[in-house]
C-alpha cells in the first residue's frame, strides 16, 4: 500500500513538471509573437535591497515574483490575518502591473501559496474582487512557512496592456 502511495506521488510530480515545463515554453512561444528569439525583449527590475527580481519582462509577457501582504509605510506586513494581509497582497500586484504597463484584467495566471488552507474561503472572498469577468488560471497550495510570517503569497503572470 505505502509503495502505491509513493509511486502515484512519483505520478503526480512527473506530471506536474512536464506541465510547468509545457506552460514554460508555450509562454516563451506566445512571448515570441513569431519574432526570432533574439528579437525578445527582456528585462529585470530588481526588487530593492532583495537578491530578486520583482518582475521580469520576456516580450509582452511580465512575470512576477511572489508578492506578501506588506506595506511599506508600515515596514511590515499588514495586520489583521488573512483577510487584510490578501487585500495588501492584490494591492502590491495592482501597483506592480500598473507601474509597468498592465493591469488586473490582464493577469493569465496566479499561484497562491497559503501558510493555513483552511483560510482558503477567507483568502478567495479578497482574491476574487480584483477581478471583473475574466479570472487568471490559478493554483493554490499550502506551505509550511513563508518570508516574514506571511499568510499567503501570490505570484503572477500577465500581459502588457
Amino acid at each position: 500500500m505505502l509503495a502505491k502511495k509513493v509511486t502515484d506521488m512519483n505520478i503526480y510530480r512527473l506530471l506536474g513538471a512536464i506541465l510547468c515545463l509545457v506552460m514554460g515554453l508555450s509562454s516563451l512561444l506566445y512571448a515570441a509573437d513569431n519574432k526570432p528569439a533574439k528579437d525578445l525583449q527582456l528585462s529585470y527590475v530588481k526588487a530593492q535591497g532583495l537578491p530578486f527580481s520583482e518582475l521580469v519582462r520576456v516580450g509582452n509577457i511580465l512575470y512576477l515574483s511572489g508578492q506578501i501582504g506588506f506595506d511599506n509605510k508600515l515596514d511590515g506586513l499588514v495586520d489583521g490575518g488573512i483577510t487584510a494581509e490578501t487585500q495588501q497582497t492584490m494591492e502590491n500586484i495592482k501597483k506592480l502591473l500598473s507601474a509597468h504597463g498592465s493591469s488586473m484584467n490582464k493577469l493569465i495566471r496566479c499561484t497562491v501559496m497559503m501558510a493555513d488552507m483552511n483560510e482558503f474561503a477567507d483568502m478567495n472572498r479578497v482574491y476574487i474582487g480584483y477581478f471583473s469577468d475574466n479570472l487568471p488560471a490559478r493554483s493554490a497550495f499550502g506551505v509550511t512557512r513563508l518570508a516574514l510570517g506571511a499568510r499567503v503569497e501570490i505570484e503572477c503572470m500577465g500581459l502588457l496592456e
